[in-house]
């Protein structure tokens, strides 16, 4: 009991501590505005950005090296479809275009009807002689060839309607992460613009042949098997059209 109460004035002041530098920070950032009202933003500065506090490395999958095996007297390089150096990619490591251009229309309308009825009735003329009793145990007279009546009725009816029109034209590099044994090749891409506090994302990554690569080193997204593409952002506008955490969950479990 000593304990939990020695506890809580720690959390106490854990959560006092932060909220006094969420308040500060806040301040910081409400000053600068205030500070730069009327003025032209400030643009970055051209530095190194390898000495910037948040860089990191990249690291992406490498083809192992290989040495060139050259004939003697001979100006054709092992492994190339043309004279001069093919630029198409080939090897994990390489970039590679991925064109995106869809214009889908979708239209579709359904209408289910279901109706049903039945009847049915029973008598119970003899039993016994025992019939004649049931007078004397329900209130009202009883005919025994009418005793039992069962009668049921449904009715269901349901409409649907889709109409979907999407278009997106987008061009994206995506990295070759992975070569299959038979000559396929495995791409992923990934793109963020940020513009102001919105940032645009865009996802890509699916199977390709080498084949469908085009001259320019451009492929169609539907040359994509197993196509993944993401198009979306986050940010300020974002999280405003969203429903905020509490309603989604009041969604969710209400059973009404």
């Amino acid at each position: 009991m000593t304990r939990s109460t020695t506890l809580l004035p720690r959390k106490a002041g854990l959560l006092a501590c932060t909220a006094l530098i969420a308040l500060g920070l806040s301040a910081c950032n409400t000053a600068d505005r205030l500070a730069n009202i009327g003025k032209e933003p400030g643009l970055s500065g051209i530095d190194n950005p390898t000495q910037a506090k948040d860089y990191r490395p990249v690291s992406l999958p490498m083809p192992a090296t290989r040495p060139q095996i050259r004939q003697a007297n001979s100006l054709w390089t092992v492994g190339s479809r043309a004279f001069f150096k093919d630029q198409r990619a080939a090897q994990v490591g390489d970039l590679i275009t991925v064109i995106i251009e869809i214009a889908d229309d979708a239209n579709l309308r359904n209408t289910t009807q279901r109706t049903r009825s039945n009847t049915e009735d029973a008598g119970l003329t003899g039993l016994f002689g025992l019939e004649a009793e049931l007078g004397k145990v329900l209130p009202d007279a009883v005919n025994p060839g009418n005793l039992l009546g069962l009668e049921s009725g449904s009715s269901s009816t349901g409409a649907g309607t889709i109409n979907r029109s999407e278009a997106i034209n987008l061009r994206i590099a995506a990295v070759i992460v992975q070569k299959l044994p038979n000559g396929n090749m495995v791409l992923q891409g990934r793109q963020e613009v940020r513009v102001n506090y919105e940032v645009r994302e865009l996802v890509v990554g699916g199977v390709i042949r080498q084949e469908d690569i085009s001259a320019t080193n451009t492929i169609e997204y539907d040359r994509l098997a197993e196509a993944r593409i993401a198009y979306g952002g986050r940010g300020h506008i974002t999280d405003v059209q969203q429903p905020r955490y509490g309603q989604q969950v009041f969604d969710v479990i209400m059973p009404f």
